[in-house]
């Protein structure tokens, strides 16, 4: 197979997978299905308010960030509660830790929706 093609089967495949891997957090995850809201809500803010691309380009990827920070949170967990379902300090840090990554991702957000509504306020 030429490499060429050999890639775009590559691509076709990691695109199915992460689709798959979307559709089971969605399915199992509520928090998943909340910063969705709030990133949905964000972006279309983000398109309709008078904002300069720069702040687009700002606000936008945050929040796919913000979901890809929680896939990753519930990976982790995912993995931490297959590895063992007893009890250990480790495995609460280890999800914590998680946790964490997604609110200071979103508090990213958040700071930046700050400023730039600061800005429309202040004009």
């Amino acid at each position: 197979m030429n490499p060429v093609k050999r890639e775009w089967h590559r691509f076709v495949h990691r695109c199915i997978w992460s689709w798959a891997g979307w559709r089971s957090a969605w399915a199992s995850e509520p928090s998943l299905k909340f910063w969705t809201t709030v990133v949905a809500i964000s972006s279309v803010l983000a398109l309709v308010l008078p904002l300069n691309f720069a702040e687009r380009t700002v606000i936008l990827p945050l929040g796919v960030l913000v979901l890809a920070a929680e896939l990753m949170n519930t990976a982790l967990e995912r993995a931490v509660d297959y590895i063992s379902i007893e009890q250990d300090d480790r495995a609460g840090r280890a999800k914590d830790a998680g946790s964490a990554a997604v609110a200071l991702t979103a508090i990213a957000g958040g700071i930046a929706w700050a400023v730039i509504l600061w800005r429309l306020v202040a004009g």
